[in-house]
């Protein structure tokens, strides 16, 4: 379906967004993470309180927008941001509940694939189940990058879950049975988006609590983990601006 900009959702202009765009899912995290990490930004978007900014980091242009919370508002965003505004590249960030043992708080999940119980797939009309899956030049460079700073991460599957509070209380022992590392909400519609569209997406979370083991990250801590996330994310963008 081809997007007309300004969208309902986004009244940003053409050219307001550059070719990387970073998405927490909550509106005020983008906005600190603009405050904080960029440098000459401007709002670009604030429809519904959705906030868009584009920046500077090291001299390369990126944008930090939120995607809400879901598959269906990530769906949204994305396909807007793809579609009709030119983005490239949209690395999801955010917090995931690990569910693998060896995995702590505090460690990086990068989602190389995107196990899901949404129903989003479906309007492909495909003749068989899709796997969603990132990019595979945006998961090698923020690969490098995080090891390169010793930062401790992990690769592999991940799963969104259109539930929070699942009536089956065994829905997350059946998903760690089968080796996935960490629990999320939004990644794989983005992945959907991106294979339909011909761009390029990746998940990028920071464990703040293990769903089995009961650890979690103490409030205290949190912003040292998230800046850990966050280079790893800008350098990528940096990165991506060179391909």
């Amino acid at each position: 379906m081809a997007v007309t900009t300004p969208t309902p959702h986004i009244t940003a202009k053409k050219g307001d967004f550059a070719k990387t765009v970073l998405m927490p899912g909550d509106p005020l995290r983008s906005k600190f993470i603009a405050e904080t990490f960029l440098e000459d930004k401007k709002l670009v978007n604030n429809v519904r309180g959705i906030q868009g900014y584009t920046g500077f980091y090291k001299g390369t242009r990126v944008s930090v927008m939120a995607s809400g919370m879901g598959m269906p508002s990530m769906g949204l965003y994305s396909y807007e941001l793809f579609s009709g505004y030119g983005v490239e590249n949209i690395i999801r960030i955010g917090s995931a509940g690990a569910l693998k043992g060896g995995i702590h708080v505090r460690d990086l999940v990068i989602g190389m694939n995107a196990c899901y119980d949404t129903n989003y797939a479906k309007q492909y009309n495909l003749p068989g189940t899709f796997s969603a899956g990132c990019d595979y030049t945006l998961l090698t460079t923020m690969v490098e990058i995080a090891k390169n700073n010793g930062f401790n991460y992990h690769v592999g599957s991940i799963v969104s879950s259109d539930v929070y509070y699942s009536a089956d209380e065994s829905v997350n022992d059946k998903w760690a049975s089968m080796g996935v590392l960490a629990v999320e909400m939004e990644a794989a519609a983005l992945y959907m988006n991106a294979a339909y569209l011909g761009k390029r997406a990746i998940c990028l979370c920071t464990c703040s609590n293990h769903i089995f083991t009961g650890e979690e990250l103490p409030a205290e801590e949190r912003q040292t983990s998230f800046a850990e996330m966050m280079k790893v994310a800008l350098e990528t963008a940096v990165e991506m601006e060179k391909k």
